[in-house]
């Protein structure tokens, strides 16, 4: 069997706020990246997904639980250790102006991580700048330009052109294209894909929208307050979801054909999202879920394995 390139076993991400409260952020997630292969992350706005992708590449530490990178466990290295496997684990962030040191040039800013990690001398660094700059669509030849100079789908380029200069295996995808326009979004993705073929990497895509997640995804995780609550493949979890969340999530993206969109149902949810703060004791989707039960309210259901291709932690399984 394939040994995962990353593997997060059981991880937990907990802060700590004023009056001795605890936001659960990400609460026992276990997801296993094999080399060359793109899970999605998808869920509402405060699902904790990006908590979830900053905690792998080490911006948060985590609270609970492990990150194996090639059997590696990132929480059990020395710190220098820790500091050069982050040279493998990259980020692209989802706003690509803020992202960018607006007083560096784009030539500086791609180059900065090869000499924090000492990849090349400075003919080497400059050689290797400009072929990352052409691979991604940029012309080396405005290196000395600086990022307000260049469009939102450009500056998305260059923040991907600055994950690859390390030559990284992993790549923690943050919601890439939801700042861009949709037929930005598109060239975005298919670069991230061809990309992907090119240097053999590894993704954990985080989106809120299904439809852009299920084209570049091989797998798809469904995220509600902090917990995983269906996985499957893609084509699975799109055109079959079991769990009622993933049922509504599905149900809200748009059918471009007018008589299919007309007559299909639209699964509306009820009831408030509860707070992270105070997530329920049993099912945390409970009070918003149609197929509710009285057990559902007292028992907190597992991720059960329902055949090769899916997991899913409801009771109605």
């Amino acid at each position: 069997m394939n040994t995962p390139l990353l593997s997060i076993n059981d991880l937990s991400v907990h802060f700590n706020i004023k009056h001795n409260l605890t936001l659960k952020a990400v609460n026992g997630v276990s997801l296993d990246f094999f080399q060359k292969e793109t899970i999605g992350v998808v869920g509402e706005s405060g699902c904790g997904k990006t908590t979830l992708g900053k905690t792998i590449v080490q911006l948060i530490r985590p609270t609970k639980g492990g990150i194996k990178f090639n059997n590696e466990n990132l929480s059990q290295i020395s710190k220098e250790r820790r500091r050069r496997l982050k040279k493998n684990i990259q980020i692209i962030f989802q706003d690509p102006y803020s992202s960018l040191n607006p007083r560096l040039s784009i030539g500086s800013i791609v180059s900065e991580p090869m000499k924090n990690f000492n990849m090349y001398d400075k003919s080497g660094i400059r050689k290797k700048t400009s072929e990352i700059l052409d691979l991604v669509g940029i012309n080396p030849k405005y290196s000395d330009r600086y990022p307000h100079e260049f469009s939102g789908g450009q500056r998305q380029r260059i923040s991907i052109a600055r994950a690859l200069s390390v030559e990284p295996d992993f790549i923690v995808c943050d919601e890439p294209v939801s700042a861009l326009d949709v037929s930005i979004q598109a060239q975005i993705l298919n670069l991230l894909i061809i990309l992907q073929e090119k240097f053999s990497l590894t993704y954990l895509f985080i989106s809120h929208d299904l439809s852009v997640t299920k084209h570049i995804s091989d797998k798809i995780a469904v995220m509600y307050l902090g917990e995983i609550v269906e996985l499957g493949s893609s084509n699975s979890i799109t055109e079959k979801p079991l769990h009622p969340y993933a049922k509504a999530l599905i149900s809200a993206v748009p059918i471009p054909d007018p008589s299919i969109e007309r007559e299909r149902e639209r699964i509306i949810l009820t009831g408030e999202l509860p707070s992270p703060i105070k997530i329920p004791e049993g099912c945390a989707f409970s009070s918003r879920c149609p197929h509710v039960m009285e057990k559902c309210h007292r028992i907190k259901p597992v991720l059960k394995k329902l055949d090769n291709d899916r997991i899913c932690a409801c009771h109605l399984y």
